[in-house]
């Protein structure tokens, strides 16, 4: 079976913002709230951050239980990563999720100011200079021959749409406006010269959007 590039619970603003304006340490979606544009997913049973019981068993938490299904390498951009810029300053910092990554697989972030590779957990983080499909082929061998995921940002998924190497995008729509920031699309219909669509509504107030390879 062939690996897959996959993009997985994405979320966007129903204005096709991935993410607002301003990314700071303390806001690393900027001005964007996480806790409307995600709110799909925290209220799933499945939802990995769950402290309490409960949480939905429907539509939601199927696909929030879908996504580490066959994963075996993730790729982000840098900005996913933490919010420096520039020449690394501080490399005490080993991005937002604290000692217990949630990708359980090797990570390839894409920067231009590559730093030494490090593990926490079972996730170990690689840091590379390249072209998107470049960075692809690595992340391809580290997987082992499962699928590739695409964790965003917005700027990064662009890269590899741009470059014709992604395979299926599952986006969910929430319904929030940012009205600026980091842009995956006009509409929808950007992509449907190349992908299948079928836009599935959850009774949450999201949208999901699946896509696949014409």
């Amino acid at each position: 079976m062939a690996q897959l590039v996959r993009v997985q619970n994405f979320t966007v603003s129903q204005d096709g913002f991935g993410a607002g304006e301003d990314q700071t340490l303390e806001n690393p979606f900027g001005h964007a709230d996480p806790g409307r544009l995600f709110s799909w997913a925290g209220a799933t049973a499945s939802w990995p951050m769950r402290t309490d019981p409960g949480g939905s068993r429907g539509l939601d938490d199927y696909f929030t239980r879908d996504f580490a299904r066959n994963i075996g390498a993730e790729i982000m951009g840098r900005n996913k990563f933490g919010p420096q810029r520039g020449p690394w300053q501080d490399h005490d910092w080993r991005g937002w999720w604290g000692e217990e990554p949630p990708f359980h697989t090797p990570v390839f972030v894409m920067t231009h100011h590559p730093r030494p590779s490090f593990t926490l957990s079972d996730t170990t983080f690689h840091f590379v200079d390249g072209d998107p499909a470049t960075v692809l082929g690595q992340a391809k061998e580290a997987a082992q021959g499962k699928d590739v995921r695409l964790g965003g940002g917005a700027s990064t998924i662009r890269q590899f749409l741009d470059t014709d190497l992604v395979d299926t995008l599952h986006v969910v729509v929430s319904p929030v406006k940012l009205g600026t920031g980091v842009r995956l699309w006009e509409s929808p219909d950007d992509l449907l010269d190349r992908f299948h669509l079928e836009v599935v509504p959850s009774p949450s107030g999201v949208t999901h959007h699946l896509f696949w390879r014409k």
